[in-house]
Parts: C-alpha cells; sequence; structure tokens
C-alpha cells in the first residue's frame, strides 16, 4: 500500500491518501474532502459519500486532483495478484 503524500493544484495542497483500487481520499485544509477514483488515464471520478459509487458528471477539480497524483505516482503496469 502506498504511503499518503501531498499535491498541490494552483494554490492549494491537498494530502492524498490511497486506498487501492485507484481510489483516493483527499483532504483539503486538514479535513477530509472527497473521495476520488481514477476512470481513464485523464478522466477522474468523486466518489458518492454514502454509497461508494462514482458520480459520472465532469468535474475540474477533480480531474486536477487526478492529474496531479498520476504524474506523482510512478505508472505501473496491471499486476494481477
Amino acid at each position: 500500500m502506498q504511503e499518503p503524500f501531498d499535491v498541490e493544484v494552483g494554490p492549494i495542497t491537498y494530502a492524498v491518501f490511497p486506498e487501492g483500487n485507484d481510489t483516493y481520499t483527499i483532504f483539503k485544509n486538514g479535513k477530509e474532502y472527497i473521495q476520488i477514483l481514477k476512470d481513464t488515464s485523464s478522466i477522474w471520478l468523486k466518489l458518492d459519500y454514502k454509497t461508494e459509487l462514482p458520480i459520472f458528471e465532469e468535474d475540474e477539480e477533480v480531474n486536477a486532483i487526478g492529474a496531479a497524483i498520476a504524474s506523482y505516482t510512478p505508472q505501473e503496469e496491471d499486476e494481477e495478484e
């Protein structure tokens, strides 16, 4: 499991906590903010807090955070476990 790390998007620093399966919990200003899921290499989805299902609507902030995560984490080949 990957260790938590910080990413910067513009003037904002987000704390990123990897949850596995391309899912991340994002903290903003020291508080839990959102959960996001990598959908494709350039599309990221926000997860609904209650159902943990993806919300299929474009969100520029979520995609910007996702892009920062993608550039921070090394690209790994799909691994069978």
